[in-house]
C-alpha cells in the first residue's frame, strides 16, 4: 500500500496492484489530446469514492473543481508513488 499527502493536503492509498494497469496508462497517455481522460485515471488510481474526495477537496467556493488542479493533483500522486518504489 502507498500512502503519502498531495502539497494541497489531500492524503491518499493506493494499492501498489492498481499501478500495473495497462487501462491507467492509457488514460494517462490519452489525457494530453482528450481531457475526459483524466477523469477516467482518476478512477482507475483512486476508484469512484477516491476520485469524489480528490474533487471535494480541490472543489472552489463557486463548486467548480478545475481541470488544471486535478491534473497537478494526479502529478503529485504519481510522483510518490515513484518515490516510494525507489526506496
Amino acid at each position: 500500500m502507498i500512502e503519502g499527502k498531495t502539497s494541497t493536503g489531500f492524503a491518499f492509498s493506493i494499492d501498489e496492484k492498481v499501478l500495473d494497469n495497462m487501462e491507467l496508462l492509457d488514460a494517462i497517455a490519452e489525457s494530453d489530446e482528450n481531457l475526459t481522460c483524466i477523469s477516467r485515471a482518476c478512477v482507475l488510481l483512486l476508484g469512484k469514492t477516491g476520485r469524489r474526495q480528490l474533487y471535494d477537496h480541490l472543489r472552489e467556493e463557486d463548486g467548480r473543481v478545475p481541470v488544471k488542479v486535478v491534473s497537478q493533483a494526479l502529478v503529485e500522486i504519481f510522483q510518490s508513488c515513484g518515490n516510494k518504489g525507489k526506496n
